[in-house]
């Protein structure tokens, strides 16, 4: 693999390194996206970058796959199924009873497997725990390379995949490219990509692959699945509103100024890096790249400087309002709406005005 600056790259750098992929490798054609299911249900991400490969299956004139790995039945069908609502111009199906609970040996085998038989151009999967750890075990495998947490994807004019994504502590944005190796592999985080428009269509081609492993291959045993019901996890990622709060704040006892207002707006709140850094909150409620990407139609950022690393995980939101006594903040060259104040003083003013404009008498009122 390779960095390069996209617009200006060096002369008979990556270009003429484009010239020398293999002979073996030059008939890897296509888009595929992995269609990430647990229990019945599948991934959001999966859908998310269904509509990003679109795109590039577009721009390179060849088909968009969604590939299915999951156990046999109902539930991995009807992930077929959605594969095409979102855009997939065929499917390939992995189903096995090794594949009803996720486990790093049957996965890499069957993607491996398919993607020997098939040969995939690129191939994309969700950044999640399992995406995660299938992208970097199948990478391996096959030797190829993979970029991870891209925060965008493209196809260059010679057709090869464009993928950026923070670096050095996300100071910095840059774009990585597989030259000599295929599949080109990526991982995106969810809620990065917009979510496409669903179209309800029938289900079209379909390649069905029979995974070659026997259970007393794999040295992972799924003993019981238990469900997590006790803790209450945050869920920033599919927010429609998120407060949060940074250094700015100046002390742990001043997140209440943001835990009152996204209480009081029914949304979920966060914080940037440091704070958790501080231990002033858990690293669950983290936002930006290191943390949680969010797409919120409204997001409030309360003595956050706004730095590149904390920038490419809130610049999706439908509309950004930033609050911080330095004018000069690199926040305020992407929010949507700047207020120049205290976040201490104006916050709590904030809550007071929305208590009063949300309760049940002034909504009685203002519809009299």
């Amino acid at each position: 693999m390779s960095s390069v600056n996209r617009e200006t790259p060096p002369h008979g750098g990556r270009a003429g390194m484009k010239k020398d992929l293999p002979e073996r490798f030059r008939d890897y054609r296509h888009v595929w996206v992995f269609i990430e299911l647990e229990r019945g249900e599948v991934h959001p991400v999966s859908f998310e970058l269904l509509g990003e490969g679109r795109k590039l299956a577009d721009k390179l004139g060849v088909e968009l796959a969604g590939v299915v790995l999951g156990p046999t039945g109902e539930a991995s069908w009807q992930a077929v199924a959605q594969a095409f609502a979102y855009g997939a111009d065929l499917a390939y199906i992995v189903e096995s009873p090794l594949l009803v609970d996720y486990r790093n040996e049957p996965f890499t085998k069957a993607m491996t497997d398919l993607v020997n038989s098939y040969k995939p151009e690129i191939l994309l999967l969700g950044a999640t725990m399992r995406g995660r750890d299938l992208a970097g075990s199948v990478a391996t495998t096959l030797l190829t390379g993979l970029t991870a947490d891209c925060t965008q994807l493209d196809v260059d004019p010679d057709g090869s995949l464009a993928a950026t994504r923070p670096t050095f502590g996300g100071s910095l944005l840059c774009t990585i490219y597989t030259l000599n190796c295929r599949p080109q592999m990526a991982t995106v985080r969810p809620r990065v990509m917009p979510l496409p428009q669903r179209e309800e269509k029938p289900v079209g081609r379909v390649i069905q692959y029979k995974l070659s492993m026997l259970e007393d291959e794999i040295v992972t045993k799924v003993l019981a699945f238990l469900p997590d019901t006790q803790s209450v996890k945050a869920n920033l990622a599919f927010a429609d509103v998120v407060v949060a709060g940074g250094l700015g704040l100046g002390g742990a006892e001043n997140l209440q100024v943001v835990t009152k207002l996204a209480r009081t707006l029914g949304a979920e709140y966060g914080c940037s890096r440091p704070l958790v850094q501080k231990g002033w909150m858990p690293a669950e409620r983290q936002i930006g790249q290191t943390g949680k990407t969010i797409r919120p139609k409204l997001y409030i950022a309360a003595g956050i400087s706004g730095a590149i690393q904390h920038r490419v995980g809130v610049e999706s939101a439908d509309l950004i309002v930033a609050v911080n006594t330095d004018p000069n903040a690199p926040i305020f060259d992407f929010a949507h709406i700047g207020i120049t104040t205290d976040a201490i003083r104006f916050l709590p003013a904030l809550t007071e005005a929305f208590t009063r404009r949300l309760s049940p008498h002034s909504r009685d009122k203002l519809a009299s």
